[in-house]
Formats: structure tokens, C-alpha cells, sequence
């Protein structure tokens, strides 16, 4: 007989369990295939169930991110943040604009903004503690004070360092937390955004 299949409302408690389970040990969404091996289903069905559950109000669905009601609760807040490629710590390279996945960022930890992280590699910042390897959330914006740790555009080339404008002399000096390594001097450069908090390798 032609007709909806009714969903079991159990695989609906167990899929919404799963999700804020893994949310809140991962920092972001599961796969559906990740679903669907938790609750023992294939990867079209739990498709199903995670639609019909969009429409039900029960969570929300947008082909890529997965949120319950719990998670968005003023306390579970998140902020959905790119990540985007790997940044050089040492000598400025070519920007990687591929964004890799997206990682939640609590609002409690991290404040309101729109952020993005960057994968580092290199050691020109190791002396305020990041490393090679590590994620670095940047909150976007063009403008920064003197000492802050940006994200900066010199030409076509990306770079993390410490930023101070040098007004007298028409130019920025970027400074490297590293003293095995120079300054590198511009004349102008195009900020990304202020690095904020590092998440660091396991």
C-alpha cells in the first residue's frame, strides 16, 4: 500500500541524543553517516528521519549542520566558524581558501562575532605559545590596535604575526614571537582579522 512509512518516535529520541551528545564532545554536528552507524540505520534513513525531524520542529536541518533544541539554548550558543586551510607561521605564503570543515564555537568561550580559524604550520609564534599544527580562531575584521596578533594580507601572501603600525615612517612592522627571527617590514598590508584564542594539537 503506497503511503509514508510512520518513523519510529524511539530512533527519533535516540538520533537527537546522539547529535548533542557528539555536539558537545566535538564542537560540532555528526555526519549522517555518523548517525546512522550510532543508531543502527543506513545513511538514507537516518536522511529521512533527520528531514521529517526538520519538519517536525524538532531540530534544524540545512543539508549540512544539525541543531536540537538544546543546543540552541542561550548556554549552548554557538558560533559556526570555517576552517580554512593552513597559515604560516614563519615566511608569508600563498593564502589556502579551501575551507576544510566547520567547527561551533561557544559564544561563552568565545563571545558574539563572526570568526574563522586557521591551521598553522612554522615557528615564528611559538614564544606566545602557538605552534605548529595548532588552530587559531580569528575573529574577522580589516582594523587592529598596535600589538595585536593578526591575520594580515601582504600581497598575495598571508602571515600571522604581531602588528604595529609604524605611522612616522609610513609603514607596518610585523613582528615574528621568535627571536631567531626578523621583523618583516611593509609598507602597507591588508588586515584578515585579530587573532582572539588558540586551540591547541593533541
Amino acid at each position: 500500500m503506497a503511503g509514508t512509512r510512520k518513523r519510529n518516535p524511539e530512533i527519533m529520541k535516540q538520533i537527537s541524543s546522539f547529535v548533542e551528545e557528539y555536539f558537545f564532545e566535538y564542537h560540532q554536528s555528526p555526519s549522517l553517516q555518523k548517525i546512522a552507524t550510532a543508531v543502527g540505520i543506513s545513511k538514507a534513513t537516518a536522511y529521512r528521519y533527520v528531514v521529517e525531524m526538520d519538519d517536525k520542529g524538532m531540530l534544524d536541518y540545512d543539508g549540512r549542520h544539525i541543531e536540537t533544541r538544546s543546543m540552541q539554548r542561550s548556554d549552548y550558543k554557538m558560533n559556526r566558524a570555517p576552517v580554512l586551510g593552513a597559515i604560516a607561521c614563519g615566511s608569508p605564503e600563498l593564502t589556502e581558501e579551501d575551507f576544510e570543515e566547520f567547527i561551533a564555537l561557544p559564544v561563552a568561550l568565545f563571545g558574539e562575532g563572526d570568526f574563522f580559524v586557521l591551521r598553522t604550520h612554522g615557528d615564528s609564534m611559538i614564544e606566545v605559545g602557538i605552534e605548529d599544527g595548532d588552530k587559531v580562531v580569528v575573529k574577522k575584521q580589516n582594523h587592529a590596535n598596535a600589538g595585536d596578533i593578526v591575520v594580515a594580507l601582504v600581497g598575495n601572501e598571508t602571515t600571522l604575526k604581531r602588528y604595529y603600525p609604524e605611522s612616522e615612517k609610513q609603514r607596518v612592522r610585523l613582528h615574528p614571537e621568535n627571536k631567531t627571527m626578523k621583523d618583516i617590514i611593509v609598507r602597507e598590508c591588508y588586515i584578515q582579522g585579530v587573532a582572539e584564542h588558540v586551540i591547541k594539537k593533541l
